[in-house]
């Protein structure tokens, strides 16, 4: 009972907090308000430490999202986590990534960007090692070693922008755009996102931080944590939008899509699939943002964190009646015995493939239109539109194999969709899925919005997601040894598959040299030359000569007794002498 009455109260307190937001957003927006706090904790002769607090209508609507997500997420581990002994400390857990994700995204001044987005980082790790065992230690660590490279960065990053003489970074936006020290403080900047938005050096550690329980993936690994990143670029975006770097985070960013598109056709696993689309999506926000459009990418990432957290919900509530399994090649038929939990997947992966009028779609048409309308090269173009089939084609895939195609689990089995409290929660998100796009882009963008193309160009998503549909439909019903003998070499595939081998790079690849050189060390000093002049070495020497004068001793009572008087003698002489 008390485990319940935490869930409750989380919920509800995260519940209100939303509606809350939501209100003084709407005011905030309507009145093109911006409010800055300063609390000053202590006060100190000439120092003092003060608290800031930034109050718009973009943090205001990101905090009302993430609470949001948060209150649902909680709802829906009471039943999830129900045979969980320790469901205390997994909510109490929760609760302290929501609230460092507030501090994050509440905060313009670096010292409590620092605390909330290290308080990310290590309550992350905690969730993804949350169910003990080798591989969630592995992942644990790949998660928590990737989110270093960005604290470390923005640490940097505090101390460069001492120079300016506080770390209030909003107030040096404008003034100080050609300034070396901004340069540099750009760079890390646009590194930290990277690591923490898992863009291309960084990718491997999102898929792999899939070892937390659902609800975990559903809030961190799909709405918050890892758009956290680009909440930072938002943020910092009129400073670096003239950058060279914001070049190469596009050229970065759009590879990133390209490549989760592909790794997840060749998935199996359901939450690694979810993983790798929630990584594309990444890779789109951050590319349209490395073009100068920061609040479409707000846009979107707002409506992405819907239809994705929905995404990982269904897919928890189909791992829980699977008995545990997570290889979609067991799964199918679904839709005939749960209804319910099939809407509500289906409704999340059309708002991914942006069908029209669905949350997904207004952001991801925007987006594409805005690439169109721009006069950007021939790879940027191509890559985007791939990127966007390759959504369509491994969403279908994933309906036909969860959906459509025949069972595959047991002959006998009984699926059933009877938890309330997880439908209820669902259906929250759901109603969020289908409304959150058409309301935000009323609200966030004032004037209407008319993008003029051709007729070809402005059909160009409709032409590429319908060749995606098919194409994951056809490739659904053949045997993947016939896909890979029509198409690629059995290395290539591998290429594909292992996200172009990014987790063994990031792991074996960095510690490789570092080990086999700590080898060698270790059995040319350590068991080699230290052993032979220093433990065993000094022993075996004491141990010859014993043996030598030993050998003397019992042999020789003559030589012995010369010994003893000369050594008597020398030893006289050298006192005499003193």
């Amino acid at each position: 009972m008390k485990n319940n009455s935490i869930c409750f109260n989380s919920f509800f307190f995260l519940f209100f907090f939303s509606l809350i937001n939501f209100f003084f957003f709407v005011y905030f927006i309507m009145n093109n308000l911006s409010i800055f706090f300063e609390w000053e904790i202590i006060c100190f002769n000439s120092m003092n430490i003060v608290m800031s607090i930034l109050l718009d209508w973009m943090s205001l609507l990101f905090m009302m999202f993430v609470s949001l997500i948060s209150s649902v997420v909680i709802f829906y581990s009471k039943s999830y986590m129900n045979s969980e002994l320790n469901l205390n400390r997994f909510i109490v857990l929760v609760l302290m990534f929501v609230f460092s994700m507030i501090l994050l995204i509440i905060s313009p001044n670096l010292i409590s960007i620092l605390l909330g987005w290290d308080g990310l980082g290590l309550v992350s790790y905690c969730l993804v090692i949350y169910y003990q065992n080798l591989k969630s230690y592995n992942a644990g660590m790949l998660t928590a070693l990737s989110n270093r490279i960005g604290d470390v960065m923005i640490l940097m990053v505090i101390c460069w922008i001492m120079n300016y003489g506080s770390w209030n970074y909003i107030f040096y936006m404008d003034f100080v755009k050609n300034d070396y020290v901004m340069f540099i403080v750009s760079f890390m900047i646009i590194i930290a996102a990277m690591a923490k938005s898992a863009q291309i050096p960084f990718s491997s550690w999102l898929p792999a931080a899939m070892a937390a329980p659902t609800p975990v993936s559903a809030l961190v690994h799909s709405s918050t944590l890892v758009t956290a990143g680009v909440y930072l670029l938002i943020r910092f975006n009129y400073l670096l939008v003239d950058m060279f770097f914001f070049k190469v985070l596009l050229f970065l960013s759009i590879l990133t899509m390209f490549m989760s598109g592909i790794s997840a056709n060749y998935e199996f696993d359901l939450k690694k699939i979810i993983a790798l689309s929630t990584l594309s999506q990444l890779g789109l926000m951050m590319s349209i943002l490395s073009l100068g459009f920061p609040n479409i990418a707000f846009f979107h990432l707002l409506t992405h964190a819907m239809f994705k957290a929905l995404l990982f919900m269904c897919a928890g509530v189909i791992i829980h009646m699977m008995n545990d399994i997570q290889d979609i090649r067991y799964m199918g038929g679904i839709s005939l015995y749960v209804p319910l939990t099939s809407l509500c997947l289906n409704v999340s992966n059309l708002s991914l493939c942006g069908i029209p009028f669905l949350s997904g779609f207004y952001s991801k048409d925007l987006i594409l239109e805005m690439v169109s309308f721009n006069s950007f090269n021939l790879l940027v173009f191509i890559l985007f539109y791939l990127s966007t089939g390759l959504t369509v084609f491994y969403t279908f895939r994933l309906i036909m194999y969860v959906m459509i195609n025949d069972f595959n689990l047991m002959v006998v089995y009984n699926l059933y969709d009877e938890d309330f409290v997880m439908l209820n929660s669902m259906f929250i998100l759901l109603f969020m899925s289908v409304l959150s796009g058409s309301f935000l882009s009323w609200f966030i963008f004032s004037y209407p919005y008319m993008i003029y193309l051709p007729f070809n160009l402005k059909l160009m998503v409709i032409y590429v997601s319908i060749l995606g549909l098919v194409l994951g439909f056809m490739i659904s019903n053949m045997s993947i040894y016939s896909l890979n003998k029509l198409l690629l070499s059995y290395n290539l595939s591998n290429f594909l598959c292992l996200m172009w081998f990014m987790p063994n790079l990031s792991t074996y690849g960095l510690n490789y040299i570092y080990l086999n050189f700590s080898q060698i060390l270790f059995k040319n000093i350590d068991m080699g030359w230290s052993e032979v002049y220093s433990g065993k070495g000094i022993f075996n020497i004491l141990k010859s000569y014993s043996v030598f004068y030993n050998i003397y001793q019992m042999n020789n009572f003559k030589i012995y007794l010369f010994s003893f008087i000369l050594w008597f003698m020398i030893l006289f002489i050298f006192f005499f002498i003193n």
